[in-house]
């Protein structure tokens, strides 16, 4: 049986590295070259890892070999049997993360693939907010805030992808009593697209804690 250790940001990782290698095959013919790119490839890869059996390590520098755009695919597919999963959740445990919003509209957490998942975000149209749930430390972190759309297209702190954006404005609690400020970033107005982008988790994890009750 396969013990998970790849995380859905690192499983990214190992996607763009394979693009831009397959990228470098098709366009590059110096052979100095490509053993170049293929061995950054197969260094960026591990490197994503805080940790790695040996076995494991073998498995992910096989990147370097490959040749074709099946070699690569197969690969990625073979992958997915160690993908480490979102931690199980229910729709209770979301509700009791925001307490104070009585008609929270949870999505189909049935029709969610979590393997792809590192952080589950929806927004509710209705009232133009943005919901995040986040695995930290064996706990679940959830944060609203208020989205609004810029009809432009930049850099999401989240992910760093060039994508349309939103901004995100979250209220915090100040140390004087009854005194709330905010605090905003500019993010993917799509979050499966960013689950689907992310390549590491500082610049997210950073802003949750930020803004944590």
């Amino acid at each position: 049986m396969s013990t998970p250790f790849i995380r859905n940001h690192q499983y990214n990782v190992i996607k763009k590295q394979s693009e831009f290698l397959l990228r470098t095959l098709r366009t590059v013919a110096d052979r100095s070259v490509l053993e170049t790119v293929r061995y950054r490839a197969a260094m960026t890869v591990t490197e994503a890892f805080s940790s790695l059996t040996a076995d494991q390590r073998k498995m992910l520098e096989r990147i370097s070999t490959f040749e074709t755009a099946p070699d690569f695919e197969r690969h990625l597919i073979e992958l997915e049997a160690f993908l480490e999963p979102y931690p199980p959740i229910t729709q209770k445990q979301i509700e009791k993360l925001f307490p104070k919003n009585k008609k929270l509209k949870v999505p189909d957490l049935q029709s969610i693939d979590f393997r792809f998942m590192t952080y589950l975000g929806w927004v509710d149209v209705a009232t133009s907010r943005l919901f995040i749930v986040y695995p930290y430390e064996g706990q679940f972190i959830g944060i609203e805030g208020r989205i609004m759309p810029t009809n432009k297209k930049g850099y999401c702190m989240f992910c760093n992808r060039h994508q349309e954006l939103a901004f995100f404005s979250v209220k915090t609690k100040s140390a004087v009593p009854d005194n709330f400020s905010s605090v905003g970033q500019y993010v993917c107005v799509d979050s499966h697209a960013c689950n689907q982008s992310i390549t590491d988790t500082a610049s997210l994890e950073k802003f949750i804690l930020s803004v944590r009750k």
